[in-house]
């Protein structure tokens, strides 16, 4: 397997397995010691440890979660991945009370590899999308 092949590998594990098959101790395998990830909102998440902790919150917001890789790209050591995200608002998020509304967005995930693992990632889902749909944002009258 070439390496851009094997990256493309490796990338996808954390939609697939930790996101949408709920494997979130996964993330010790998958990510480097110093692992960061980059968020939507400008926050960076350091450390696997803080990252499962972030998905254990995430999940726990929306259980029924799912994401779903629809394109992956690689050059080098880099994924650009685009991943349909689903599921439905069930816990609190990002200090907003369960909405039980479902949501379904476009999220692209660019992820560097480095000796096999994860060492960083970069998301930008569509946020305002996703608030839209679970109703915390309106559309202003035209």
């Amino acid at each position: 397997m070439s390496s851009t092949e094997e990256n493309k590998r490796i990338a996808r594990r954390y939609p697939e397995e930790v996101a949408t098959g709920r494997n979130v101790d996964l993330i010790d395998e998958l990510e480097t010691e110093d692992f960061v990830e980059h968020g939507p909102f400008g926050q960076e998440t350091r450390g696997p440890n803080a990252d499962k902790e972030r998905m254990r919150e995430f999940l726990a917001a929306f259980p029924d979660f799912e994401a779903t890789v629809e394109d992956v790209i690689a050059e080098g050591d880099t994924v650009a991945m685009r991943v349909r995200l689903r599921g439905t608002h069930e816990g609190e998020f990002m200090g907003i009370e369960p909405t039980g509304r479902s949501f379904e967005v476009q999220n692209m995930v660019f992820t560097r590899i480095r000796d096999g693992k994860v060492a960083e990632r970069w998301i930008q889902p569509d946020t305002f999308a996703l608030m839209q749909q679970l109703g915390v944002v309106e559309l202003p009258a035209a």
